[in-house]
């Protein structure tokens, strides 16, 4: 099945999505060339096991609380608490309670 991708100049809404959360299931709002963007949910105690990507990142929480593993150490982030990684970095997202946030991967040419 394609992903729908939002188009260029098109406003995208990645705010909380409150009560809608448990209905929600992760997107990706759009791929080009040098970078994603994921709206990632998490309902409680799910996760995304350790991976490693080609790309630098960032994790925005939206809401809830995500705990993100990277290399061993592990941070909560709150929502509105941004984390970076860089390309490469293993790294594992579990959702401590229902949540949302916004991934971003920056992207090389190869990746």
């Amino acid at each position: 099945m394609a992903l729908t991708h939002v188009i260029a100049g098109q406003p995208v809404p990645v705010q909380p999505l409150g009560p809608r959360l448990q209905g929600a299931k992760t997107s990706a709002l759009f791929k080009s060339q040098d970078l994603e963007l994921i709206h990632l949910v998490l309902l409680q105690g799910k996760s995304l096991p350790p991976h490693k990507v080609a790309g630098e990142i960032t994790i925005h929480c939206l809401e809830g609380r995500l705990e993100v593993s990277v290399d061993g150490h592990s941070q909560v982030l709150a929502p509105g608490q941004l984390l970076f990684l860089q390309r490469n970095a293993l790294h594992g997202v579990t959702a401590l309670e229902d949540a949302s946030g916004l991934v971003t991967i920056a992207l090389r040419s190869g990746c």
